[in-house]
């Protein structure tokens, strides 16, 4: 039996967080975590092996190909997907068990995994982060100085198609000045009323001029 204790605790939220590629969502995340700890940020599995620095069970859990597929027959994902020649998913039993442990839940994933994780839970909180215009987004993968220009012009495609995805998501925050959109994204969490819907109309209003 549960305690009573138990039965007052609120359930936390899955929030679901996607971008292009240069978009800046990692740095974002980065500050988030910074300023919330409170927030528990999901550790996804792969099939791919670890990389230097990299620790299991921090980073990534590192499962074998047939035990990924084993778990996907199992209906242990709430979402997954096949990149290249490896397996990413987001297991399900550990979004849930925290979320009704009443902690928040942050999912850093592409598109196509918020459409699958809103189709298995569709009270998630789901963002977008788009850049200011295609060609600041372009000047940012290029100023990374690691990639060969076939990845730049791969990555800026594959982000464009992203980028068309953004109004299927509760809220989109256009990361042109860091600490505003920092600040956007912070009032979405923090769900302050009006400041929270005034920042995603008005991105709104932009989107559809950036993905021009």
């Amino acid at each position: 039996m549960n305690s009573e204790s138990d039965a007052t605790i609120t359930p936390g939220r899955l929030i679901v967080l996607a971008a292009p590629s240069g978009a800046g969502k990692t740095s974002l995340v980065r500050s988030l975590r910074e300023r919330d700890p409170s927030i528990r940020f999901s550790i996804s599995y792969t099939t791919r092996p670890p990389r230097t620095g990299e620790v299991n069970g921090r980073d990534y859990h590192f499962v074998e190909q047939a035990d990924f597929e084993r778990m996907i027959e199992d209906g242990a994902f709430l979402e997954y997907a096949r990149v290249f020649d490896n397996y990413y998913g987001t297991g399900a039993e550990q979004i849930r068990a925290l979320n009704q442990s009443g902690q928040d839940v942050l999912l850093e994933i592409d598109w196509q995994g918020a459409r699958q994780v809103r189709e298995a839970m569709p009270e998630c909180l789901s963002i977008f982060i788009l850049p200011p215009s295609a060609e600041e987004l372009e000047r940012r993968l290029r100023g990374r100085s690691t990639d060969s220009e076939a990845i730049i012009q791969r990555r800026l495609g594959d982000s464009r198609d992203d980028m068309a995805h953004w109004s299927e998501f509760d809220y989109v925050v256009i990361n042109e000045d860091f600490d505003q959109a920092l600040a956007e994204l912070r009032a979405i969490l923090d769900g302050r009323g009006e400041s929270c819907a005034t920042a995603s109309q008005a991105a709104r209003s932009r989107a559809e001029l950036v993905i021009a």
